[in-house]
């Protein structure tokens, strides 16, 4: 029996995670008997830091990875993105983590059919005005390279052993049950939904029953597990500091808000940064039990 944990969106530069803090999680991950560590994208905002977090975390643990969109604006076309030469990335390959179990990564992508409106070219719009991942040089357009990633799902987990339990990694959305309806003030951030993922990549999933779980991220939201024909979803992403359950606990003790509004806290955090650095340090490894999934094979 092993014990496989997977991190989506740590964000080490983000969030100021520094090589202190990164030896407390690897060593309370070796504490808790954790024998691979699987990074699901956003690790940092370059290719190059998140490749310096994956050796040092392999110091101490078994440890793979696959990119999110963060790390893909400094990657170069589309074999960099997905078939990057390096032996512990997972793209469209398998990772033996027992006799009977694969550990499968791939990137992901998204098509906006999670948006209200799935128009290509509304969307192209509003993700070139606003959106993180303009900067990202891709072949095609979204939907084409959703569905050319889609395709290429449903042909290589079709040649995978059937007796394997399978448990894949991804970093963008599979599943409409994750995506959240916005009502009142906050509608208009249903748009972003459009950039959050592909159900076409969960339709791929349904057709394999031997993939047993499924662990993604992007969404900077953490949900329970949902078990959805035969597999099991995990979306607990460690996020920003400024979304982490432990700010929200800090700054509603201190009576800093009346409301919990994680996009408009870094200024309040900024000024009260010596009393939260306090804070962080203590409840660290806390967060971090809470933004990771741990699945035992």
């Amino acid at each position: 029996m092993g014990k496989l944990a997977v991190i989506s969106d740590l964000h080490v530069d983000i969030n100021g995670l520094n090589q202190v803090a990164l030896e407390r999680m690897a060593d309370y991950l070796v504490k808790e008997d954790i024998t691979h560590l699987h990074f699901a994208g956003d690790v940092a905002n370059t290719a190059a830091e998140t490749l310096e977090i994956v050796e040092q975390f392999q110091q101490f643990l078994p440890t793979t990875f696959h990119w999110g969109n963060h790390e893909m604006v400094t990657l170069i076309g589309e074999n960099e993105i997905e078939a990057y030469p390096h032996e512990d990335f997972l793209s469209f390959r398998s990772y033996p983590l027992s006799d009977e179990v694969l550990l499968v990564g791939v990137n992901g992508w998204y098509d906006y059919q999670f948006a209200e409106n799935p128009d290509l070219k509304k969307n192209q719009r509003l993700k070139n005005l606003y959106w993180y991942d303009r900067k990202i040089l891709r072949a095609g357009n979204d939907p084409m390279i959703s569905q050319r990633i889609n395709q290429r799902l449903d042909e290589f987990l079709g040649q995978l052993p059937k007796e394997k339990t399978i448990i894949l990694s991804t970093h963008f959305v599979p599943k409409t049950e994750f995506i959240i309806q916005h009502q009142g003030e906050h509608v208009r951030w249903n748009q972003l939904n459009a950039f959050l993922g592909s159900p076409g990549f969960g339709e791929v999933i349904d057709k394999y029953p031997q993939v047993g779980h499924v662990i993604f991220g992007h969404t900077h939201r953490r949900f329970e597990p949902k078990n959805i024909k035969q597999t099991w979803y995990h979306c607990r992403p460690f996020g920003y500091y400024y979304e982490w359950q432990m700010t929200r606990t800090f700054v509603f003790k201190h009576q800093l808000v009346e409301n919990y509004r994680p996009n408009k806290l870094r200024s309040v955090l900024r000024d009260n940064r010596a009393l939260y650095h306090v804070h962080k340090e203590k409840n660290l490894l806390k967060e971090l039990q809470e933004g990771m999934t741990i699945i035992h094979y």
